[in-house]
């Protein structure tokens, strides 16, 4: 009796020293699931008409180079909360030139080394329109599948919402729009 106990007790710990640093590295480096809170990605996850929370697979392995596209579904630290993580939509990379929705600046040009993101539903969303454009290295995955419930498993495709594609701006154009915005007064000292 006493031996069975000794090789159940070895091979447990055996498995488990190969179980656990495996288990680690895939984690840390292919990919983890994380349960969606919130509204601010609808109707994409978490739909009105669905009861409960999404869960999806975030894949690190993806990003592991800051090798994101336009439309792509990510999981970043908060800016403004390094402790809260974001699931949002890349919607320009650096370069591009966004037209915000309501941040201080009514264009923005993303430097670099940032991208802009926003949440699928503007009302309900903390996102870019509020502490401007992210770095990169704030990202952490890339949101590929939805998991759980079982009946919308699905892949996440990169698509970026009508509207909100980067714009091709002329310098003029955007003095016009200022211009616009305050009102046609505009005086040149």
């Amino acid at each position: 009796m006493a031996g069975s106990w000794k090789k159940f007790a070895t091979a447990f710990v055996s498995g488990f020293a190969f179980a656990m640093p495996v288990s680690v590295t895939f984690l840390d480096y292919v990919g983890y699931v994380a349960r969606v809170d919130g509204a601010s990605m609808q109707p994409v996850l978490n739909p009105r008409k669905e009861p409960g929370h999404d869960v999806i697979f975030l894949n690190r392995w993806s990003v592991r180079n800051f090798e994101i596209n336009r439309g792509d579904i990510v999981s970043l630290d908060s800016p403004r909360d390094p402790g809260t993580r974001l699931v949002k939509r890349v919607i320009a990379l650096e370069g591009d030139t966004v037209k915000t929705l309501h941040y201080k600046n009514k264009f923005v040009t993303i430097p670099q080394g940032h991208c802009w993101v926003e949440g699928d539903h503007h009302g309900q969303s903390m996102d870019s329109n509020l502490f401007g454009p992210v770095a990169v290295g704030l990202i952490h995955a890339k949101a590929s599948h939805i998991i759980w419930p079982y009946h919308r498993w699905q892949k996440l495709m990169s698509v970026i919402p009508s509207k909100r594609s980067p714009i091709s701006i002329t310098e003029k154009q955007i003095i016009d729009e200022l211009v616009d915005d305050m009102g046609g007064q505009f005086h040149d000292s």
